[in-house]
């Protein structure tokens, strides 16, 4: 872990061009589909509602799984991981951009999710992101995201599938008050693990799952 402090080093291009680099193996990881870290969101849903998912990647396995019941856009800033989820998720609609460029029509999703994403995009703009995304959602719309329970400074890592990755977060505590001063009611908090396939040796990881409610 090196701390991402090089001004002359563009980290959300690096992140782009990393996982175009490792979008195959990484999506060869990734278990096939999505288990309860997603009931919480689709008791509430109804079918056919529109979902957004923020950093889909390849589709696996979130929005594979949501397309069975709902209209999902995935949003990712790789190509490679685009071009995958077209793939692998012919159903949807695939959108290569940096979300915080995309744009969407106010109040155009029933929700929207988000998971391990919202870290590889530096903490300075989350909340942005957040206000982003409530704009997005229609009035009483969900989202449902992974976070993180440390306060970190952005860093690098070197060994992620052999790619140089970006991560910057808050801690859970921030993050709640950040989404509530936003529009959101905290409906839920709880934890899921990282998403690898059964298959895969890697460390356990625990992840806090949040789930906010547009309240204005």
């Amino acid at each position: 872990m090196k701390p991402a402090n090089d001004p002359n080093i563009d980290y959300r291009e690096l992140v782009r061009q990393s996982y175009d680099a490792c979008a195959h193996e990484y999506a060869s990881s990734r278990k096939h589909e999505a288990g309860n870290e997603i009931h919480a969101l689709t008791s509430r849903l109804d079918d056919g509602a529109s979902i957004l998912d923020i950093g889909c990647g390849a589709g696996i396995p979130i929005a594979r799984t949501l397309s069975r019941r709902y209209r999902v856009t995935g949003v990712d800033l790789s190509q490679e991981m685009i071009r995958l989820a077209r793939q692998n998720v012919p159903d949807a609609n695939f959108i290569c951009s940096d979300i915080m460029a995309a744009g969407f029509t106010n109040a155009t999703f029933d929700a929207a999710v988000a998971f391990y994403s919202i870290f590889h995009l530096p903490r300075e703009h989350h909340r942005a992101l957040f206000e982003r995304i409530h704009r997005w959602l229609k009035p009483g719309a969900y989202l449902l995201c992974t976070l993180t329970g440390r306060n970190e400074e952005a860093y690098v890592e070197d060994d992620f599938f052999d790619v140089t990755m970006f991560w910057s977060n808050f801690g859970l505590d921030e993050y709640l008050v950040m989404l509530r001063e936003v529009g959101f009611e905290v409906l839920d908090v709880g934890v899921t693990g990282a998403g690898w396939g059964e298959w895969v040796e890697a460390e356990e990881e625990r992840h806090p799952l949040v789930l906010g409610r547009w309240v204005g």
